[in-house]
């Protein structure tokens, strides 16, 4: 989970009708001349979003996505062994692979087939033209949108005993493709490009970003050795990615800070006409699910058809096994698609031949044959196993069984929160200042760690649009517990109710009472303590909430910068001494913040609670394998990964206040 710079804002109403009032003069002037055709990439530079999903750093990771996802074709058409991705230090990107090259000559079109392939949308070897029979690009836009949003790019292509190349600047050719020399034995592609400027908001690549997707895709694609190295540190940061085990190996390094209830995974592989299905499964300890999905190499992070499959298939699987051995009565209920799949860690690849993603970033698979291919490989391959390995099968269902008990727990624990909140009425928790707005879309809710700092926090506050839920004490730790201890929480309680949603598989995003829900706490370790719990709580209980946008962190700050007439605010050590700069005054009172409870009504109104000009920043789910990993290192049961994870990122560190 990851932070992003958001602050809400509001459109006002004048903008609005403003903007009414210009189309309606203008429509007279919509003439047949008003009819813009865009030709070859400056569509893409026009409107980058409909293609790459966003000019931040999503979209800019994008790019190298796209560039690396050619080579991994290669690597499905069985072409490619090594694929080498270099980030140097003036923002540019090497790819090299050692494939079959990008094709050369004359196209029907009157170019060359290189510049094709880099210059026009929906051009290239993947729609049926015998190039390849699986790969993760749809569209045929990937290279040439890249090559449109890039200030220059350059690419060589070593086939057929010869290396060819050419360059672009912003999508258009600078010269004609021509010979570079002899290929000396060698084949492949090389690209090289640097993202243009003038359409991202910043060239910052983030290695460990990168360096988590091409382990997934070297997990997916056995045998395949990938090398990411980062030239822009000293010394030069090397990984390289080969695995064996594939899928296997995929799954045990998900599960590597849990316990697990099986010692090794169950796999899956079955070829089904030209679709390939491999699935990976291992029961842990936890309480939670982590199911990754991937749809021609493409992490479809919305699910799809080949997830439906497979839950399907494990639910009916899972029943029927149980049945059959007698751990479900003919008097029991099934267990359900919730009980079957706590403490699941499954990744889940099919390789298909057309696949139908929605939309350019390929977030969901769409082919309805996927889902009935799917379950029939996993029922097969999951009732085999269970019957070959009893042991297996009575430790997963024993957990389901476990897990169904819990569930009923939760339910009445949960009934018994809805039954508080509808008797307490529209005073909702005690301890709760709600505010007078009641469109959720404008309505803001703090939680504030510490009773003096939400006594502030009332104070300050604009009642009109912000309520205030203090908490103090120790909380709860969710991943710890299941649901039925989250209900019965003294600390977590008045929060499930005070947002309204419910929990669980009653949890409703359309009731939440705040679009704003914003965490306030410390700038210290006990406040980032605090922070951390809350955040488990909010990613294990209601996901929705972080994936909608719903969820902020307060930045308030840790010093206050006077000269006795002005007063500045500072977040850290590295402000403040700018500030101190600015400033040139050498009598200076510097304060230093050691809690919200030290700021009065009126300093956190200003710096930290004013939308005018506070700083908030937005959780968001960037990576959820990742996500998942981190939440069960830093607060799972083993605590051997917890002290490795905390030795490796301890140098990362800038400000530390103990």
């Amino acid at each position: 989970m990851t932070e992003s710079t958001a602050p809400p804002s509001r459109i006002s109403d004048s903008d609005g009708v403003q903007t009414r009032r210009r189309t309606r003069g203008s429509a007279s002037g919509y003439t047949a001349e008003s009819i813009q055709v865009l030709e070859g990439l400056e569509a893409v530079r026009r409107r980058p979003g409909m293609y790459i999903g966003s000019t931040d750093t999503r979209g800019l990771h994008h790019l190298i996505w796209e560039v690396v996802d050619n080579s991994i074709d290669e690597a499905m058409a069985g072409h490619a062994s090594h694929i080498e991705l270099t980030l140097l230090p003036d923002g540019s990107v090497v790819n090299r692979d050692n494939g079959r090259g990008v094709p050369v000559g004359r196209h029907r079109t009157g170019k060359d087939a290189l510049e094709v392939v880099h210059t026009v949308l929906h051009a290239g070897g993947k729609f049926g033209g015998g190039g390849y029979k699986v790969s993760g690009g749809l569209h045929g836009v990937g290279v040439s949108v890249v090559n449109a949003l890039s200030e220059w790019m350059e690419v060589e292509s070593a086939r057929d005993g010869r290396v060819w190349g050419q360059r672009y600047e912003r999508g258009k050719p600078t010269a004609p493709v021509r010979t570079l020399g002899p290929s000396e034995g060698r084949t492949g592609t090389t690209t090289r490009f640097r993202p243009d400027p003038e359409v991202f908001e910043a060239i910052d690549f983030n290695f460990d970003i990168i360096g988590q997707r091409m382990r997934e895709s070297a997990y997916l694609n056995k045998g395949l050795w990938i090398k990411l190295v980062d030239e822009r540190t000293s010394p030069v940061h090397e990984k390289s990615f080969y695995f064996e085990g594939g899928l296997i190996s995929f799954v045990r390094h998900l599960n590597k800070t849990k316990e697990v209830l099986q010692p090794r995974p169950i796999y899956v592989e079955r070829r089904d006409g030209a679709t390939t299905i491999e699935v990976a499964l291992q029961y842990n300890d936890s309480f939670n699910e982590t199911v990754v999905a991937f749809a021609n190499n493409i992490n479809t992070v919305d699910g799809g058809s080949h997830v439906t499959g497979f839950r399907a298939a494990l639910t009916s699987c899972l029943n029927d096994y149980a049945r059959r051995n007698g751990f479900l009565k003919d008097a029991d209920a099934n267990l359900s698609g919730d009980d079957v799949r706590e403490g699941l860690t499954a990744v889940i690849s099919v390789k298909l031949v057309e696949p139908q993603f929605e939309g350019q970033t390929k977030a969901k698979l769409g082919n309805a044959e996927i889902k009935g291919q799917v379950q029939a490989a996993v029922t097969d391959g999951l009732m085999q196993h269970l019957e070959e390995n009893p042991a297996d099968g009575r430790r997963i269902i024993e957990k389901c069984l476990t897990a169904a008990r819990a569930r009923e727990a939760a339910r009445k624990a949960r009934d018994l929160v809805i039954r508080k909140g509808a008797l307490e009425g529209s005073a909702l928790p005690g301890k709760l200042a709600d505010c007078q707005e009641r469109d959720p879309q404008r309505s803001e809710l703090y939680i504030v760690e510490g009773d003096s700092a939400g006594g502030s926090a009332k104070q300050g506050r604009d009642r009109r649009f912000q309520a205030i839920l203090p908490m103090f004490g120790k909380m709860l730790n969710v991943e710890k517990a299941r649901l039925d201890k989250v209900l019965s929480s003294e600390k977590l309680r008045p929060l499930i109710i005070a947002l309204g949603t419910g929990i669980g598989d009653t949890f409703d995003i359309s009731k939440l009472r705040y679009h704003h829900v914003i965490l306030l706490a410390d700038a210290d370790v006990d406040g980032a303590h605090i922070r951390t719990l809350l955040m488990t709580f909010f990613y294990r209980h209601m996901p929705q909430l972080v994936e909608n946008g719903h969820l902020y962190i307060a930045q308030p700050p840790l010093y206050r910068v006077s000269t006795g007439k002005v007063t500045r605010y500072a977040q850290d050590e590295r402000d403040r001494d700018a500030i101190v700069r600015e400033m040139k005054v050498k009598n200076l009172t510097i304060q230093r913040f050691k809690g919200l409870g030290e700021m009065n009504a009126e300093q956190l109104w200003e710096t930290t609670m004013n939308p005018a000009t506070r700083t908030l920043l937005r959780a968001e789910i960037e990576d959820a394998a990742t996500a998942d990993q981190v939440f069960s290192t830093l607060m799972g049961e083993k605590v051997e990964p917890r002290k490795e994870f905390i030795k490796a990122e301890a140098r990362k560190v800038k400000n530390l206040d103990v």
